[in-house]
């Protein structure tokens, strides 16, 4: 069982069940469409689109995740279509969506940029990248994210894997999480709006 099925095998849902804040802000403001969630674990975010009327796709590496993330669904009398496939792997066809959301996916460095870079192709022109991670203030704090440094982002490091968008706001915030068990307290976040 990988860290995620264990994380998530658990009856509770570990970074709850409402969605994160800045996305129940932002996501209202655009028009509805097809919309991806990277890395969606156990469905919180996935649900809340698809109830204001997004056409839902998602993808994670743990199965149960999946299964809760489709359990969370039926309660709230939506539908999401939940794959099961890694980041650097799984495959979209090109300009399919409207938006593509990544809310505290952080990927080594090794392998980050190519899986930003490719989440552009599938993006339509026109269409919005929703982005919120922890950055590197985050190290000390014990409200959630990667004890590893390299895989907190700075805004230099998104203006990199998204240098090839046409308009990009990001900015550094000092928030509140109240996100399930294991995002708990005052956070240093990263929150990035680009438009392809």
């Amino acid at each position: 069982m990988n860290q995620w099925d264990e994380r998530f095998s658990a009856e509770e849902y570990v970074y709850g069940t409402k969605p994160n804040a800045f996305l129940e802000e932002q996501l209202p403001l655009l028009n509805p469409g097809a919309i991806l969630f990277a890395c969606e674990g156990e469905g919180r975010n996935a649900v809340f689109a698809a109830a204001l009327g997004w056409n839902v796709s998602a993808f994670d590496g743990s199965k149960e995740g999946q299964k809760k993330a489709y359990k969370l669904a039926e309660q709230n009398g939506v539908s999401i279509d939940y794959r099961i496939g890694d980041a650097t792997e799984i495959e979209y066809p090109s300009e399919l969506f409207d938006c593509i959301v990544f809310i505290y996916a952080h990927f080594p460095a090794d392998i980050r940029t190519s899986i930003h870079q490719r989440a552009l192709q599938w993006l339509k022109v026109g269409g919005t990248i929703l982005l919120e991670a922890f950055n590197p203030e985050q190290i000390p704090r014990t409200s959630g994210g990667p004890k590893d440094i390299t895989m907190l982002y700075t805004p230099e490091i998104l203006m990199h894997d998204f240098a090839d968008v046409d308009d990009i706001a990001i900015s550094i915030e000092t928030v509140y999480l109240d996100e399930g068990l294991l995002h708990q307290g005052q956070a240093e976040v990263i929150r990035m709006i680009a438009k392809k």
